[in-house]
């Protein structure tokens, strides 16, 4: 398995039915645990609260992750959903710029965000007695931030200067922000998380306060808490700390639907960056959310059976038998709030032309829409999935991110808890089925990512 995709492998669909305010929800007793037996409760001002107990060491991992993400931002405004992550650092009525991270690391922990097309997250990790500290401080800023102009431009030039490192001075980064833009002709996911260079140098102070207030509340958010405590633990210091921050008018998240593919699509970037070129073919796909449900299952057996590491079919053709790669995988990520991508990415080994791996890839493809998976791969495929499920439990984090991403994205405690099932379910006509829905030239974008000599 690669370790990379774990937790995503995890996040899952079906909204959830709406909990009882305030009130402890826990799973039927009958219903044998499957991945992380969590508890999940409701608070009257609608902020969710799931709780993972894990009592492998004597810390906990907090996360407040919010319902929305780059793509909920206006036209114009990209970068605006991280650029806020960024700023909610800078400081509350109660707390001076940079003073919550003081006290994180005063009390031996550690802190960080992330932000991505559909949900924000915050996170500290801590000892399980300094829980409430985080909760406290965390719960401040959910409703207290202050932001000035005097804090907001300086940090505009460090996402500016993030942007620079990360994208414009990498070649891969760049070539898949085009990758997106061309896959997705209308929907926002075509625009990069971080936002266009451009545009992030017109984010204001008034435009951040007014995305916070319209996103950031209770019923726009889920509180996941992991590690050596149990829910009545958790309870009384989230309606203690939370409970009392009133809800907010929280917006329906609208986003424009994608028209039909019609057309297959190529981007080439060459740049004497690159040492080593690479190719990669990316087709739009079902999310759990979006799509047909059943074709997201289908679609993770098959990405392991077709790239799923060095038993996978592509790694045994063209890496192994042909020596034409060398690396060869698959990609598919179905914990999306609306349609997600499948696709392939191959590193020609020295000597070999990227034309020549292209082809090869090609014939791969052919091969398995032409005669469709066995039902022993399939079968095989879902015993190594079955197996992330028992090892899960093994990282503190994992489970926190799995219900975070999943409860973002239209997912449910349950839905999550279900996913071995789902997966044991899936049967062989289900992915070949799946693989002939999704693997359509005319739906697909190939990228390019060549060397060119200095002159």
């Amino acid at each position: 398995m690669r370790a990379s995709a774990l937790w995503h492998r995890f996040a899952f669909a079906m909204l959830a039915a709406a909990l009882a305010g305030g009130a402890l929800v826990l799973r039927p007793a009958d219903l044998e645990a499957k991945i992380f037996d969590p508890q999940s409760f409701t608070l009257d001002n609608g902020l969710q609260v799931v709780v993972v107990t894990n009592r492998r060491a004597p810390i906990v991992t907090h996360m407040l992750w919010y319902r929305v993400g780059a793509a909920d931002e206006a036209p114009g405004e990209s970068g605006l959903a991280h650029f806020l992550e960024h700023l909610m650092f800078k400081g509350t009525k109660n707390l001076a710029p940079g003073e919550f991270s003081r006290i994180i690391a005063e009390n031996g922990g550690v802190e960080n965000a992330f932000t991505s097309y559909d949900y924000t997250a915050y996170f500290q990790t801590v000892a399980r007695d300094r829980l409430e500290i985080v909760m406290r401080y965390e719960a401040d800023r959910m409703t207290n931030l202050q932001l000035t102009d005097e804090i907001v431009d300086p940090e505009r030039d460090v996402v500016l200067e993030e942007r620079r490192s990360r994208v414009d001075n990498e070649p891969g980064a760049k070539l898949r922000e085009m990758v997106n833009a061309t896959l997705f002709l209308n929907h926002p996911y075509r625009v990069p998380v971080i936002g266009w260079e451009h545009e992030i140098r017109q984010l204001t102070t008034e435009g951040a306060l007014a995305f916070y207030r319209r996103w950031y509340a209770p019923n726009n958010a889920i509180l996941i808490v992991a590690g050596d405590v149990a829910a009545e633990d958790v309870l009384p210091l989230a309606e203690k700390y939370y409970g009392v921050i009133p809800r907010g008018d929280v917006p329906e998240r609208r986003r424009v639907e994608e028209p039909p593919q019609n057309a297959a699509r190529s981007v080439t970037l060459e740049s004497p960056r690159v040492r080593q070129p690479s190719l990669s073919v990316t087709y739009q796909a079902p999310s759990y959310n979006r799509g047909d449900s059943q074709h997201a299952y289908a679609l993770q057996v098959l990405d392991e059976i077709i790239g799923g590491g060095t038993t996978s079919r592509l790694y045994r053709a063209l890496v192994v038998e042909q020596a034409l790669a060398a690396s060869a995988g698959s990609f598919y990520d179905a914990s999306s709030f609306d349609l997600s991508t499948f696709g392939f990415h191959l590193s020609p080994r020295l000597g070999v032309e990227v034309d020549q791996l292209e082809s090869a890839l090609r014939t791969e493809i052919k091969r398995l829409l032409a005669d469709g998976v066995s039902q022993e791969e399939v079968t095989a495929a879902q015993r190594r999935l079955e197996a992330v499920a028992v090892y899960a439990r093994d990282n503190l984090s994992t489970g926190a991110r799995v219900f975070g991403s999943a409860l973002t994205t239209g997912g449910s405690v349950e839905g999550v808890e279900a996913w071995p099932e789902q997966i044991k379910a899936v049967t062989v006509d289900q992915v070949n089925e799946a693989a002939k829905a999704v693997l359509r030239d005319n739906g697909s974008v190939t990228a390019y990512l060549l060397p060119k000599p200095t002159t």
